[in-house]
Protein backbone atom coordinates (compact mmCIF):
# COMPACT_ATOMS: atom_id res chain seq x y z
CA UNK A 1 0.00 0.00 0.00
CA UNK A 2 1.34 3.32 -1.11
CA UNK A 3 1.26 6.57 0.62
CA UNK A 4 -0.68 9.00 -1.13
CA UNK A 5 0.03 12.98 -1.22
CA UNK A 6 -2.47 15.41 -2.06
CA UNK A 7 -0.06 17.59 -4.41
CA UNK A 8 1.83 15.89 -6.92
CA UNK A 9 5.82 17.08 -6.83
CA UNK A 10 5.44 19.16 -9.61
CA UNK A 11 2.12 21.15 -7.61
CA UNK A 12 4.72 21.99 -5.18
CA UNK A 13 6.00 25.47 -5.06
CA UNK A 14 9.54 26.18 -6.67
CA UNK A 15 12.27 26.79 -4.19
CA UNK A 16 13.45 30.23 -3.03
CA UNK A 17 16.07 31.81 -5.70
CA UNK A 18 17.12 34.51 -2.60
CA UNK A 19 20.95 34.36 -1.46
CA UNK A 20 21.88 34.57 1.69
CA UNK A 21 24.19 37.99 2.41
CA UNK A 22 27.34 38.07 4.98
CA UNK A 23 28.92 35.06 5.63
CA UNK A 24 26.56 32.90 4.68
CA UNK A 25 26.74 34.65 0.63
CA UNK A 26 27.07 32.83 -2.15
CA UNK A 27 24.75 30.16 -0.39
CA UNK A 28 20.93 29.81 -1.97
CA UNK A 29 17.85 29.55 0.39
CA UNK A 30 16.34 25.92 0.47
CA UNK A 31 12.76 26.69 1.85
CA UNK A 32 9.56 26.74 -0.39
CA UNK A 33 8.59 30.10 -2.37
CA UNK A 34 5.85 31.51 -1.35
CA UNK A 35 5.44 34.29 -3.90
CA UNK A 36 6.95 35.68 -7.40
CA UNK A 37 8.14 38.83 -7.54
CA UNK A 38 7.38 40.18 -11.07
CA UNK A 39 10.38 41.70 -13.03
CA UNK A 40 10.63 43.42 -16.36
CA UNK A 41 13.18 41.39 -18.65
CA UNK A 42 13.65 38.58 -16.62
CA UNK A 43 11.11 35.57 -15.24
CA UNK A 44 9.36 35.84 -12.27
CA UNK A 45 11.52 35.61 -9.01
CA UNK A 46 10.11 32.94 -6.87
CA UNK A 47 10.87 34.04 -2.68
CA UNK A 48 10.08 32.88 0.47
CA UNK A 49 8.86 35.14 3.43
CA UNK A 50 12.33 35.74 4.54
CA UNK A 51 13.22 36.70 1.15
CA UNK A 52 10.67 39.22 0.06
CA UNK A 53 11.44 42.09 1.56
CA UNK A 54 15.98 41.67 0.59
CA UNK A 55 14.20 40.82 -2.86
CA UNK A 56 12.30 43.79 -3.67
CA UNK A 57 15.20 45.78 -2.38
CA UNK A 58 17.87 44.32 -4.35
CA UNK A 59 17.09 41.72 -7.44
CA UNK A 60 17.54 42.92 -10.76
CA UNK A 61 14.86 44.72 -13.07
CA UNK A 62 11.65 44.25 -10.36
CA UNK A 63 9.04 46.02 -11.74
CA UNK A 64 8.27 49.53 -9.96
CA UNK A 65 5.73 50.01 -8.26
CA UNK A 66 6.15 45.84 -7.03
CA UNK A 67 3.78 43.21 -8.68
CA UNK A 68 3.66 40.84 -5.85
CA UNK A 69 1.81 37.07 -6.29
CA UNK A 70 1.20 34.63 -3.94
CA UNK A 71 1.95 31.04 -5.32
CA UNK A 72 2.05 28.73 -2.19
Amino acid sequence: MHASSDTSPSAQPPLCKGQFDGSDAGRTCTARARFEIGRYVDFPLPVCPEHLGPSLLRARNVLWPPVIRLIG
